[in-house]
């Protein structure tokens, strides 16, 4: 079966789902544009309801006033370990699409950014990056400052950099910084209908 770091899939997958995981420690390195655009390309290419390709991102890389910015708007606790991250990306979704000309409701825009969310971590590991998404952050805030217009949501904040010495974590996050296991796929896939509760 495949295993990575203390991980074992109960079914045969590709390692690279095993690889992925959401350290804190990141390295005090940096990441070229190129780089970056390389991952952005992986979530271009994530599925979506009817192609609407509803994902936005706002980056900024560390060093550059647009990171005080994106930074500042983490929650503190988030603040403390991202510091020395490569690049900090504010995920948006658009809430409406046009699959015939005609703007409409979008269902599934926070799911879609998510797949897309899921290329771009995926792209990055294969590249011997890591990310760390976090709800820790002030939305509202978020949808002001970086001027996310109305009709869009911000769901996330991530940061991506290399993987860094946990020692320079505080205590707190220090001994949760490993891979973390996962709830078995009996616990989430139903044939036929929901489990009675």
């Amino acid at each position: 079966m495949t295993s990575f770091e203390g991980r074992t899939a109960d079914h045969p997958i590709e390692e690279m789902f095993l690889q992925r995981w959401s350290p804190r420690a990141f390295a005090d390195e940096t990441m070229d544009r190129e780089t970056l655009f390389t991952i952005f390309e992986a979530a271009r290419w994530a599925p979506s309801s009817y192609n609407s390709q509803p994902w936005r991102f706002i980056y900024a890389h560390r060093g550059t006033p647009a990171w005080d910015r994106l930074f500042g708007l983490l929650a503190p606790a988030n603040q403390s370990w991202c510091k020395t991250a490569a690049v900090l990306v504010i995920a948006v979704s658009k809430e409406t699409m046009s699959p015939r000309g005609e703007e409409m409701p979008s269902y599934s825009h926070s799911f879609d950014a998510g797949s897309a969310w899921a290329n771009l971590s995926l792209q990055a590991t294969k590249m011997g990056w890591h990310t760390h998404g976090m709800v820790g952050l002030d939305m509202p805030r978020a949808a002001a400052e970086l001027g996310v217009p109305a009709g869009y949501r911000v769901e996330m904040a991530l940061a991506i950099g290399k993987r860094g010495n946990p020692d320079i974590l505080s205590d707190q996050y220090k001994g949760m910084e490993q891979p973390n296991g996962r709830n078995p796929v009996a616990s989430f896939a139903f044939e036929g209908s929901f489990p009675a509760a």
